[in-house]
């Protein structure tokens, strides 16, 4: 385990660079490069990624969670965020949260010309749903995990 307050330089640390959507949504959040700083500083209840986000990509399914908050922050470029309120630009030194719960989903787009960099921060909690309202998605529950379905049910 890191000691406490150990510096972490994120370009350091090794990018994912995969999905763990099933296809056909897997290729709308590519390019993306995610850099796991809340691992790589020894943080068990608070996940962080320093995460790069590629031109004309998409963070994520838009989506709300059960249990747990999200919070992003743009450190470079700029980014389309997605709700039912509409869209709305956050540039750099900007950010949103998301409150456990509230059943409003969030995405984030790069319609910009440079990849964006943001910071994405939540808390870590086994009973989180993530709920999917614009696509025929959700995530279930498991012994050995959890994984992607159809909304009737039918797996991927």
């Amino acid at each position: 385990m890191k000691s406490i307050a150990t510096p972490v330089d994120p370009l350091a640390l090794a990018a994912n660079t995969r999905s763990g959507y099933p296809d056909p949504f897997r290729s709308r959040c590519l390019p993306r490069e995610k850099r796991a700083l809340g691992d790589a500083s020894g943080l068990t209840k608070i996940g962080v990624n320093h995460t790069t986000l590629g031109v004309g990509a998409e963070s994520s399914m838009r989506h709300w969670h059960t249990h747990e908050d999200e919070l992003v922050y743009v450190l470079e470029g700029e980014l389309t965020l997605v709700t039912d309120a509409g869209e709305r630009t956050l540039r750099a030194g900007q950010c949103a949260g998301f409150p456990a719960g509230h059943q409003d989903g969030h995405q984030l787009i790069n319609r910009g010309t440079v990849p964006a960099v943001y910071l994405e921060i939540s808390n870590r909690d086994d009973e989180d749903r993530p709920h999917y309202p614009d696509v025929d998605l959700c995530w279930r529950a498991s012994a050995s995990g959890g994984g992607y379905f159809r909304k009737n049910g039918e797996p991927y």
